[in-house]
């Protein structure tokens, strides 16, 4: 029985990396930059007066993502928003392997092209370290979600880590991969 490959994995291997490896003139195959994890999560603040409102953020995460979310607690205390410390206030999903491939996958090729007026990402989203965060305003462009279930129209984010060294090797890796970055 042969293993299942995600369709990025495949083509990462095969084209993406060493289109890199000339392009960025490595000298070792181990200098090429890999996309380590992706890192989605959604901040509920609501859900301090409406529990059902985090239950629903983890149920659509999970849907979104193809794996269980885990609900996140405040670190702190602020007076301003109500917020103890402890309280459940969102969730998140750190995904590795071949389910960071085909959610990447559906990411650029499905979810971003449906989102109203796309005119591209913008690129300022790089941390200096070679990792990508971009937020997204409704859950609802992903076609895993059912809009007659849908309780409350939220947002998220999504942080892509890889082992670049510079963000210039990071925004050549997502390009290859067909992030469509604002020109």
């Amino acid at each position: 029985m042969e293993s299942y490959v995600p369709r990025l994995k495949k083509v990462y291997k095969e084209k993406i990396a060493p289109e890199l490896f000339k392009e960025l003139g490595y000298t070792s195959t181990m200098q090429i930059p890999v996309i380590k994890k992706i890192i989605v999560n959604m901040g509920v603040g609501e859900a301090l007066t409406n529990k059902k409102l985090l239950d629903a953020a983890v149920t659509d995460l999970t849907q979104i993502t193809g794996q269980k979310a885990v609900k996140t607690k405040a670190k702190k205390s602020i007076a301003n928003f109500k917020v103890r410390a402890g309280n459940e206030i969102g969730a998140m999903v750190t995904l590795r392997g071949n389910i960071m491939y085909e959610f990447l996958d559906r990411l650029v090729n499905v979810a971003l092209p449906r989102v109203k007026d796309f005119r591209g990402i913008k690129a300022t989203g790089f941390d200096g370290h070679g990792n990508f965060s971009l937020g997204i305003t409704e859950q609802i462009i992903f076609p895993e979600i059912d809009f007659d279930k849908i309780v409350k129209i939220s947002g998220m984010n999504i942080n892509i880590v890889t082992n670049a060294r510079t963000d210039n090797e990071a925004r050549a890796l997502l390009t290859k991969f067909g992030m469509p970055f604002r020109k």
